[in-house]
This record gives C-alpha cells, sequence and structure tokens, in this order.
C-alpha cells in the first residue's frame, strides 16, 4: 500500500484535540446546571473507560509496529503472534494483522473478567443508582463521539497506525481505568459527596489528564521533561516484523495434512484456558454444575465452547494454511490465505533438520520436519505433510534420516499407570460415603488444575510413544 505524506502533529491535531476538550469539559456544564452527582461522572467516565477499551482493540488490529514480547506473558492465541501478513479490509484503510489479534483479546477479555463483574456487583450494592437521564445519555454519547473522531481522523486518516505497536496502545485504556478508581471511592453514597468544588476538581483533573495524554500521544514530548508515570521503561515497540519474499522462482511447493494439524490442534485447546478468560469459563462452569443451576451452566458451557472453538481455528490458522516452497538455495514458508511469507530461510551446510516426534503423525503416519539455521532465528517447522520422503525429494532438503523413534511399551506403561493413579484421586471423592457429592466436586473444582497438569503431561508421554 503506498503511503500518503505523512503529516505534521502540530498542524493535524486541532480537530482532535477540540473534540476531545469539549466532550471532557461537557460534564462541567452536567455538574454546575444539571446538579449531577459523583455517581452520575462515575456512570459517564465508566462508559468512557469501557468505549475506550473496544476502540483500542481496533486500533491494536491496525497497529503495524511489532510488540516485543513478554517473559512469563500468554495471550490468548498466542500462536497467532507468529503469522505474517494482513487482510485489507477497506481500501482507504490498514490492514488487520492477525499477529495483534491475542492482544485485543487480551484487552477486552481483561476487561470482562475484572472490571466488568466488579462493576456489575457495585452497582448492584448501592441503593439508588443513577438514573439515566437525557442530559447524561448526551455527555455519555458525547465523549465516545470524541474517541470516534480520534480514531477515524487521526489513528486512520493520519496514518498514526504505523507509528505504533499494539502494546503501546494498550496503556491508554488502562490510564483511563485507573483514573475511575479514586472517583469510585468517592461514589459511594450517590449524592453530591464534598459539594461543588470537588466535583469540579474532578471534572477539571479528568479532563487535564485526558488533554495531556492526547498531547503526549500526538505530539510526544512531555511537559517540562517530567515524563510520564504510566509509561513502561521496557521498550513496548520494534520495527514491522514482516518478511521479503527472495527474488529466484518457485521450483517446487508443497501442502500440509490439513488432518494432521487439526488432530494436533486438540493438544493446543488446554492453552486456551491459560489465562484468566479461560479459567473464569472452567470455573464459572464447575460452580454452576455443583449448584445445578441450568441458566449458569447453559453460560459457562457456551464459554468453553468458544474457547474451544477458537483455538482449534487459531492453531489451524498457524499451520494449516501454508504451503512451503524452494525458491532457488532459500526455503520459504508461504501463508496462501494472507497471501504473504511466514518465514525465510537459506538451505546450507548450518541448517540442520530433525524429525518431530509429534502425536499426530505418530496416529496418522504423517511427518513433521523442525529446522534449526544455526543463527539468531527461532527453530521453525514443515509440516505436517503425507509423506514426509516425498517432500524432502521434492524440495531438495538436505535430510538423511526421517524414521521417528521405535515404540516404547515401557514408557507407555509407566506412564498410563502413573495417570490413572492420578485421575484415581478426584474420582475416589466421588465414592466415598463420607463427603457429599457437593462437597466433593468444590474440590475437584478448585484442585483439578493441579491434577490435570500432571495427567496431561503423562497422557502426552504415553501417545507420544505409541
Amino acid at each position: 500500500m503506498k503511503r500518503r505524506e505523512r503529516v505534521s502533529p502540530l498542524t493535524s491535531s486541532p480537530v482532535g484535540a477540540i473534540s476531545l476538550t469539549g466532550a471532557n469539559l461537557l460534564p462541567l456544564v452536567g455538574v454546575l446546571l444539571w446538579e449531577w452527582s459523583l455517581w452520575s461522572l462515575l456512570v459517564i467516565y465508566w462508559a468512557e473507560a469501557f468505549s475506550a477499551v473496544v476502540l483500542a482493540a481496533l486500533k491494536i488490529l491496525f497497529a503495524e509496529r511489532g510488540s516485543p514480547s513478554v517473559a512469563g506473558q500468554m495471550e490468548p492465541l498466542r500462536e497467532l503472534r507468529e503469522k505474517r501478513g494482513g487482510w485489507v479490509i477497506r481500501g482507504s484503510w490498514p490492514p488487520v494483522y492477525p499477529r495483534n489479534i491475542p492482544f485485543a483479546l487480551s484487552l477486552v477479555g481483561g476487561w470482562f473478567v475484572t472490571v466488568f463483574p466488579v462493576s456489575i456487583a457495585y452497582w448492584l450494592s448501592v441503593d439508588a443508582p443513577p438514573v439515566l437521564t437525557l442530559n447524561l445519555l448526551c455527555g455519555l454519547g458525547t465523549l465516545v463521539v470524541a474517541q470516534g473522531v480520534d480514531f477515524v481522523a487521526e489513528y486512520i486518516h493520519r496514518e498514526r497506525y504505523t507509528d505504533v505497536s499494539a502494546r503501546e496502545i494498550m496503556r491508554t485504556p488502562a490510564q483511563l481505568t485507573a483514573l475511575l478508581l479514586p472517583l469510585a471511592l468517592f461514589a459511594t453514597d450517590g449524592g453530591r459527596t464534598g459539594g461543588l468544588v470537588i466535583l469540579v476538581g474532578v471534572v477539571l483533573g479528568k479532563s487535564s489528564a485526558s488533554l495531556y495524554r492526547f498531547y503526549v500521544e500526538h505530539i510526544g514530548t512531555p511537559v517540562l521533561g517530567t515524563g510520564d508515570w504510566f509509561e513502561a521503561e521496557e521498550n513496548l515497540s520494534e520495527p514491522p516484523p514482516e518478511i521479503e519474499l527472495p527474488d529466484d522462482a518457485v521450483q517446487a511447493r508443497v501442502s500440509v495434512s490439513a488432518k494432521s494439524v487439526l488432530l494436533g490442534s486438540l493438544w493446543a485447546i488446554a492453552y486456551g484456558f491459560a489465562n484468566r478468560l479461560g479459567l473464569g469459563s472452567l470455573v464459572v462452569t464447575g460452580f454452576a454444575t455443583i449448584a445445578r443451576d441450568p441458566v449458569w451452566m447453559a453460560i459457562g458451557l457456551v464459554g468453553v465452547g468458544v474457547i474451544v472453538a477458537t483455538r482449534v481455528l487459531s492453531y489451524f490458522f498457524r499451520y494449516g494454511t501454508i504451503e512451503y516452497q524452494r525458491r532457488g538455495n532459500h526455503l520459504v514458508a508461504y501463508d496462501k490465505l494472507l497471501a504473504a511469507p511466514q518465514w525465510c530461510l537459506t538451505v546450507d551446510s548450518s541448517t540442520t533438520f530433525s524429525v518431530k516426534n509429534a502425536i499426530a503423525d505418530r496416529l496418522l503416519d504423517t511427518g513433521t520436519l523442525t529446522i534449526s539455521s544455526g543463527g539468531e532465528q527461532e527453530d521453525v517447522q514443515i509440516g505436517p505433510v503425507a509423506d514426509i520422503d516425498r517432500v524432502v525429494e521434492t524440495l531438495g532438503l538436505p535430510v538423511e534420516e526421517t524414521a521417528r523413534p521405535d515404540r516404547d511399551p515401557v514408557v507407555i506403561g509407566a506412564a498410563s499407570v502413573l495417570m490413572l493413579c492420578f485421575a484415581a484421586v478426584p474420582a475416589g471423592l466421588f465414592f466415598s460415603s463420607q463427603i457429599t457429592d457437593a462437597m466433593a466436586g468444590a474440590i475437584t473444582v478448585v484442585f483439578a488444575p493441579f491434577f490435570l497438569l500432571p495427567v496431561g503431561v503423562l497422557l502426552w508421554a504415553a501417545l507420544s510413544r505409541i
């Protein structure tokens, strides 16, 4: 996509600054003329924070720069982080990058797992929640529209998506949510607590913080060099991770085995529950089952089903749409759906090939090669493919041995016995006359992760030696 000439932020930001200023000062009119309370301001700013989360998730999808990984952090659908290329959904807009989807899901999922349920419980706990009057809805709509104007006019049309990464965008909704905490502490009684001075101070303080955030994001220089206490010390952005194709023509190409990719995706389902949203769905389903509540059981099962389906589709999108090409002395993994290369390496004497001992390959008699280039590039894979020997010959790979390790009955038997021992512990609770079914179910829900981990490892060990 040919990029337009960039416009100076000093000349491109007045419209956004004016709309943001007017929207943030409108609640001041509500306080002075319509007698809004702190509760009313809390409703306004909560809705603004929620819309900021939604718009930030949209911005994340278009962010062009890369986002460095965080040690120990696992985003939903993490395998999409390795996808390269994007979809153009509208001619004048930038492409949507699948590698940013995990960050968008993490942002929205974190809100729904933490802020949203706490807000609902807080709302239901008060004696007299505020009434959504026309004036209140007007102020709410104005703040939301101001964010929409900034998204379309500044982020899309001024091409600010070229300068930011997904991780950088995630800071703004976090900051806005943090601004709500002091306001929520003051708003517990729903009245005009603290008088007019506090109400005006809250509006002006929040407006100043929003304008300062706008100034830093669009002009980029903190006032008086004081910096931003919200900023993280580590680097949140890196150059776009897109890969260029070599000039050589395609000499040979092979496709993956779709059945083997789908079977392999079953093991990736477990990672879908290794986050707040996944664990929350399991907990809701488990306690609903114990309480025999059909409504919450249905909600929990729908959540679990959605997570399972997205994990399978995500895994297939990661490996099932790939075509492996030989271009001169280069080996390229090319995504046919995105029409973009995923990785490219040179096949030479330093390139090492090894057979991956994948369970799906053993069950379906397919094959997968792991490739190490010996440099800083991470190991990549070819496959799973239907006939690994034919693939080696077609792509001209210097691979001498394509056989997997032999079946090991001793490992299979030992892992199966240990797996049954671990599984027998929670199963025995339901057959004990001293423990009620409700208590057994509660214990199973609480301690299930501790039992599932060794059972899963042992099951993988047994199947990998079939």
